[in-house]
């Protein structure tokens, strides 16, 4: 069984999305774990803001399966996919990890980059997976978060 790590993300009626997107999660896969729901602010264009929040499931699928079901699960939430990369989500699920695995194709980059880059995934996947290293840097996420500008991405945990 692989330990997969995804990034959930929405800022179109996010309370529905994120609970559709979570029940759907559920219904494919087993045992999901979740972190808190940050709202953050648009990254790189100027937006509504987002709910984003990262899940966890073992599976047998292949990344390339579970890709295949993330797209799926987006496209039943009204994905545009034709909009720009930085643009308004209905629901944004993105394969973060697989296990170590590494790899560059069509369809799958993994680890995602956005896991360096942005707050609104490094912080919830240092929540939920804080001990476990990166692939390639070796450097575990709650490492990497306690060294990441979390001033320069705003967020907020919300309130259960």
């Amino acid at each position: 069984m692989a330990k997969v790590y995804v990034s959930v993300g929405t800022n179109i009626d996010r309370e529905r999305n994120v609970a559709s997107a979570l029940a759907a999660l559920a219904s494919e896969y087993d045992g999901l774990e979740q972190s808190r729901i940050f709202e953050t602010q648009a990254v790189g264009f100027s937006g509504d803001l987002f709910y984003n929040l990262v899940v966890a499931f073992e599976t047998r699928q292949s990344p390339q399966q579970v890709a295949a079901v993330l797209n799926r699960i987006e496209d039943a939430h009204g994905r545009d996919r034709q909009a720009g990369k930085f643009s308004n989500r209905s629901l944004d699920l993105d394969l973060l990890l697989y296990n170590d695995l590494i790899v560059d194709e069509p369809g799958v980059t993994l680890p995602r980059p956005e896991i360096l880059e942005n707050a609104f995934v490094l912080r919830p996947l240092a929540e939920i997976a804080g001990d476990r290293e990166h692939p390639v840097t070796g450097v575990s996420f709650a490492a990497m978060w306690d060294q990441f500008d979390a001033a320069s991405q705003p967020m907020w945990p919300l309130e259960k």
